[in-house]
Formats: structure tokens, sequence, C-alpha cells
């Protein structure tokens, strides 16, 4: 029993930060039905972000720690804006293919400039937050990292939803979603809540590559390909467009993950993912939260 808790704690922790970042992959499509693909790359420069920032500030200290976490999430949502007005929004009006070839180009971009940048070999990260475990009497271990993991998350999914439901960027942003033409007819201007989308998803992913970094303690320019990919798999698994979905996608697929990794068939563990994919797209395709929508013709 003990190391099952053990085992489901990890896993939460590691499908918190896949949660965030499927969040992001979910936020566009429901907003302009499509995947942005540079999206995992932004995960890698949040965490850049958050280690070149690290050197400016106290290591191992709550206060700072946070500072960094706004400073990258920051840095990330302005990058997240500038590629959807510069790549993205001149071909708003073109064929989907079209876009979809752009966002792999643009993650190709920046994969290729973070190895210019910032160098091809594996950095090692700094601790951001105070280092402590947390022992219970049956042997169980919380890091502190973990529990970083699992406040900000939550923190972050319910200010999502907040401002999802409960403000006027967040009603106008459901109703781009529902009818871009409808919500344009009565006053929203659809490009700035498109870009706000971007940046929003973009802060939530830069937020995902901090606390990926800080459990993990190594970094590199190609970071953001496999966990981008399995966020994109716990998108799909949830529901992709629906962000309650999302969440659940992440926390699962991590959980998954971290047993199967716990066990003799751990070489499969990646492997075990993609085919948790193809089993979603076979018998629900719209996922676990998601609903099958008829398009009309």
């Amino acid at each position: 029993m003990t190391e099952f808790l053990q085992q489901l704690i990890n896993g939460l922790s590691l499908g918190a930060i896949y949660a965030l970042i499927a969040l992001g992959y979910t936020m566009v499509y429901g907003v302009l039905r499509f995947i942005n693909f540079a999206h995992s790359d932004i995960f890698m420069v949040g965490a850049f972000a958050g280690y070149y920032l690290g050197h400016y500030l106290p290591a191992e200290n709550l206060g700072c720690g946070l500072l960094i976490l706004a400073g990258a999430m920051l840095i990330c949502a302005l990058l997240g804006m500038t590629i959807e007005r510069l790549a993205y929004r001149p071909l708003r009006n073109r064929s989907k293919l079209n876009v979809l070839i752009t966002a792999i180009g643009v993650s190709l971009l920046l994969e290729n400039a973070g190895q210019f940048f910032f160098g091809a070999k594996s950095k090692a990260y700094p601790s951001l937050f105070p280092v402590h475990n947390f022992t219970s009497a049956g042997g169980i271990v919380l890091s502190s990292n973990q529990l970083a993991v699992f406040i900000v998350a939550i923190l972050l999914l319910v200010g999502l939803q907040f401002i999802v439901l409960r403000t006027r960027i967040g009603t106008a942003m459901r109703a781009v979603s529902f009818n871009h033409i409808a919500s344009s007819l009565v006053g929203i201007n659809n490009d700035v809540v498109i870009s706000f989308t971007f940046g929003l998803g973009s802060a939530l992913a830069a937020a995902g590559g901090i606390l990926y970094s800080v459990n993990y303690q190594a970094i590199d320019p190609l970071m953001g390909v496999l966990p981008g990919l399995k966020a994109f798999v716990a998108a799909v698994l949830g529901g992709i467009g629906n962000i309650p979905g999302a969440a659940l996608g992440g926390l699962l697929l991590g959980v998954i993950e971290t047993f199967v990794n716990g066990s003799r068939y751990s070489t499969y563990t990646d492997a075990i993912a993609f085919a948790l994919l193809i089993l979603i797209l076979l018998f629900r395709p719209a996922g676990l939260l998601g609903k099958l929508q008829v398009e009309k013709v």
C-alpha cells in the first residue's frame, strides 16, 4: 500500500504538469479549432526563462521562486501573442492545413533557435523553491517541489476557470469559440480575444516548464517534444476543447505513466501513452468529458 500511494503521488505530480500543458492546447483548439504544435516549445522557452532569471535571484527562496515563475509566464505569454500575431493571424482565413504546417514550422524554428541561443547541451536546473522532504509515518515521501506542483497547478486551474466563466474576456472567449462571426457582429474584437487566449495558454505552458524542470533538474532545447506530445494525448483523452477534460486527462496520463514506469513494462512507457491515444480515438473520439459535435456541410 505504501508503494502504491507513493507511486500515486508521483503520478499526480507528473499529471499536474501534463495538465498545465494540455490546457494550452485545449484553449487554442476551443477558440480556433486547430492544434498549436509550437506549444510544446513554448514550454521549453519557459523552462529556460526560469533558468536564466534564476541566476539573478537567490536560490531556494519561496518568494523569489514565485517571482521567477511569474516572470517566465509573462515572457512566454508575450511570445505566444507574438507568434499568433506574426505567424497565425495572416493565415486565419486560409485552409487549416496551412495553419497546421505553419505551426510545425514555428515549432522547428523555436527548437533550432533554442539550440543556437541556449546551446545544445543539457543544463542543470537551479533549485528555485526551498528543498525539503515530508515523510509520513507510513514512509510516504512528498518533496517540496511536488507540493509546489500541486499548489501551483490547482491555483492556476481555479484561476483559469474563473477567467473563462466569470470575466468579460472569458465570456468573449466562449462567444468566439461558439461562433466567431456572430461574436464580431455583437462588438467583440476577435483579434484581441484570440491573442489573449494564446497568451494565457503560453503562460500555463511556461508554468509547466518550470515545475517540470525543478522536479527533473535538467533542461535542453528539445525537452518539450515528448512532454508536449504526451500533453496533447492528455488533451485528447480528456476531450480536446474541454478545460476540465484537459486537467483530468493530464492527471490520468501521469498516473498511468508512473505506474507503468514502476513495473516490469517500464521500457514501453511512452508506447503505452500513445496506444492510449489510439484507443481513445477508436472508441471515444470526443474524449472522456468531450461531446461529439455534428458539423453541417
